[in-house]
């Protein structure tokens, strides 16, 4: 399951291929920041099979670290190394296609206009087709008219082709184009067969019903690029969420409406009750409830005082505040969550390669048994070679594989947009697919299971002898680190910091510094024991402290114990309720925590967990997750903390808590829980069940229909008009049936 582990993270647009697959380069980042790199516009790809084709072309370009499809806009953006963009664009035009550029794609990076220029661009350019679209189906159906009702003159007959030839035009003018080229390079895509299907029903008399198909045929990819530009943008409403307008404070202290775009890093905005949160930033003045459904799927308002981060996107409900702004509004946390569900969509999921693979064989399967159909049954069965020809042109109506391969990105789309809306983050259709499969969950106990807020609940000198500012000595530091306990040691002593000297985190053990010109530790029984510091006396306190499921920090210096802090966390309230959930799935819960034994005993009975394991560092957390690999299964690890990315590479599908982890547990994790809700994990594996369920109906219901009309139309009675009625109205079946998956709940 870890084969592609991180294969989706530099990829920032969905892929939807009717014909094909996508095929990226990536490299690991858990959250990339707003849109960059260059916009172009390519009149002729319209259609999920051109995506796939262009997606081909540029594989091989090395320095390409995204591209960002929009079929309705009919626009391409590429991020890449300037070296890349020459090779990259001669290879999009030997696929047969001429991109033009457009608007910068990086002036759009610090603003919304962008998004909303691509939108109206969509909009316009599908109500144009759609106008013409409607023309030739009306035309398409004068032919069917004046071939059914009037008189059988030659005149009559003239001018139904004419009419028959026209819709054709309207319709099918750039798939001719594109046919051609495609037939040119030696490729059988769904223009190239479509294009030979058509002229083949004119030449032999079938104008009217060729007419027709083609119209139909328009109409219907039109409908399914919108359906798959809906699920692609699914995501994207949330960035409507944050206004374009802040009331920022000037340098002489007035308040003036300034656009997000031109609000520099640290101005101060003022946020009213009622109003969304315009960017990132920290509360400086004031106090209110927040509203963080965009950020975290919850809408429960949680309380934001001076000090707190708030987020681009949420309601402020409650009372006025002031922000001093921390991030750009391309940088924000509502505008990286949008761009890591994109770079997740580009992925291509288990079952997809498995589509492709098979439409790869299926396409040129079926035309070859359209030719034989053409050739032989004349021969062979005493047809006439008009109404062979008839059968193999209705065959390779069928041979297009539209249903069957773009089932797979639409539902796989759709499922990690519905995850993003519940403040789940999935890095890729492999493990929003393969979440299903887990067997086993390792959770960490600080943060992930407990709240990681931590308090003092008792301290104590250990050595009379010690030095008389013990206090500032562990307050200085206690404050150096970003540790829970740490912090909660810092937040309890309430004394002023001592300053501290060459300080260095000691992985799994503590940190160590200098201060008051002595080498001093601040860290677990584990790095005392293993100075030599411990005793009879401190081994009795420091059990008597961990039966009653408390975290004991010491300070020591090089030669003895100075002082001792006891610190008591509380598991999350849905923590008992995340632990059952997942016992329903069948995914065994165990937890590994670096704290002593006793208070992991204490905390995973509280929480309802039978297998629990402390005293483990870093490398001993990693062996963990190889040990239950090998007696489980397919194994999952939840962590929030820098010590536990190594278990969370090693796992098959690592989950990082988000609202409170560390940057490194979130390069590391294929998931991030923005919200810190255990919960959300087995959520995870209903919808990674959910989607699985889908894709195989839907390649069922694909592979079902194709085979019926392909009997239908060897050994029976199939037209084109069912052939094309099949086709796309499978495709349009099996896209609504991933469309599904946005509306998924709880």
């Amino acid at each position: 399951m870890k084969s592609e582990k991180h294969l989706v993270s530099t990829l920032d647009a969905p892929t939807s291929d009717c014909c094909g697959g996508a095929h990226a380069a990536h490299a690991p980042a858990p959250v990339a920041a707003g849109a960059v790199g260059r916009l172009f516009r390519i009149a002729t790809m319209d259609c999920s099979a051109e995506e796939s084709d262009i997606r081909r072309a540029l594989e091989p370009i090395a320095g390409i670290r995204s591209l960002g499809f929009q079929l309705g806009a009919r626009t391409l953006r590429i991020d890449a190394g300037e070296e890349a963009y020459a090779p990259a664009l001669e290879a999009i035009r030997k696929a047969g296609f001429d991109p033009q550029p457009a608007q910068s794609a990086a002036s759009q990076a610090d603003g919304h206009e962008g998004h909303h220029h691509d939108h109206a661009h969509s909009h316009g350019s599908s109500f144009g087709g759609a106008t013409r679209l409607v023309a030739a189906l009306v035309l398409a159906a004068g032919a069917e008219a004046l071939s059914f009702f009037a008189p059988d003159l030659l005149a009559w007959k003239i001018a139904g082709m004419a009419v028959a030839a026209l819709a054709i035009a309207l319709a099918g003018l750039d798939t001719y184009k594109k046919g051609m080229a495609a037939l040119l390079r030696g490729k059988l895509n769904i223009n190239a067969l479509m294009s030979v299907a058509v002229t083949g029903a004119f030449l032999i008399g079938q104008w009217p019903e060729a007419a027709m198909v083609m119209a139909l045929y328009a109409i219907a990819e039109l409908i399914e690029a919108r359906a798959v530009d809906r699920a692609r943008n699914a995501i994207k409403g949330l960035l409507d969420m944050a206004p374009e307008q802040a009331l920022m404070q000037g340098k002489g202290g007035a308040w003036a409406v300034t656009p997000v775009a031109a609000v520099p890093l640290h101005a101060v905005l003022r946020i009213r009750p009622g109003e969304r949160v315009p960017l990132d930033g920290v509360v400086i003045q004031g106090s209110s409830a927040i509203n963080q459904a965009p950020i975290t799927g919850e809408s429960i308002p949680v309380d934001k005082e001076i000090g707190d981060a708030v987020f681009a996107g949420t309601i402020n409900e409650t009372g006025e505040i002031s922000i001093r702004v921390t991030a750009g509004a391309s940088n924000t946390t509502l505008a990286r969550i949008i761009h890591a569900v994109e770079q997740a969509q580009g992925s291509r999921a288990p079952t997809q390669r498995f589509v492709d693979r098979f439409a790869a064989v299926y396409t040129p399967a079926v035309f070859a048994i359209a030719v034989a159909v053409a050739v032989l049954m004349p021969l062979l069965a005493g047809l006439s070679w008009q109404d062979s020809l008839y059968k193999a042109l209705v065959l390779l109506v069928i041979a297009c594989p539209c249903a069957l391969v773009i089932s797979t990105p639409v539902t796989v789309v759709s499922g990690l947009s519905a995850a993003a809306r519940r403040g789940i983050l999935v890095k890729g259709g492999t493990y929003l697919e393969q979440a299903r499969l887990l067997k086993a969950v390792a959770l960490d106990k600080t943060g992930t299971i407990t709240e990681g807020k931590p308090q003092l609940v008792d301290w104590r000198a250990w050595d009379e002898g010690g030095p008389a500012n013990l206090t500032q000595l562990a307050a200085g530091m206690a404050a150096r680190s970003d540790h829970p306990v740490s912090r909660a040691i810092a937040a309890g002593l309430k004394s002023e910091a001592a300053d501290v000297q060459d300080f260095k985190v000691l992985p799994g053990r503590g940190t160590s510094g200098v201060a008051g010109g002595r080498l001093l530790v601040l860290g677990n029984h584990r790095l005392i024991h293993e100075m030599g510091l411990c005793g009879v006396e401190l081994e009795a306190e420091l059990a008597h402290h961990e039966q009653q499921g408390r975290t004991v920090t010491l300070l020591a210096d090089e030669s003895r114990v100075l002082a001792l802090f006891a610190v008591a966390d509380t598991i999350k309230q849905t923590s008992r309720q995340a632990i059952i959930d997942l016992k329903v799935l069948g995914v065994t819960p165990v937890m590994l925590t670096g704290d002593n034994a006793a208070t992991a005993r204490a905390i995973a009975t509280q929480a309802g967990i039978e297998d629990a394991r402390g005293d483990l560092l870093p490398e001993a957390k990693l062996e963990a997750i190889r040990d239950m690999q090998q007696r489980y299964g397919a194994t999952g690890m939840a962590g929030d903390g820098i010590n536990d990315a190594p278990a969370l590479a090693q796992a098959d599908i690592g989950f990082a808590m988000g609202g409170a982890g560390a940057d490194t547990a979130m390069e590391a994790a294929d998931v991030v829980i923005m919200n810190d809700n255990l919960e959300r994990v087995a959520e995870t594996v209903r919808l990674s069940q959910n989607t699985h369920a889908i894709l195989w109906q839907n390649i069922s219901l694909a592979l079902g229909i194709k085979s019926i009309f392909l009997v239908l139309a060897v050994f029976g009675t199939a037209t084109m008009w069912m052939a094309v009625f099949a086709d796309m109205g499978a495709s349009l079946l099996v896209v609504g049936n991933g469309l599904r998956l946005l509306r998924h709940r709880h």
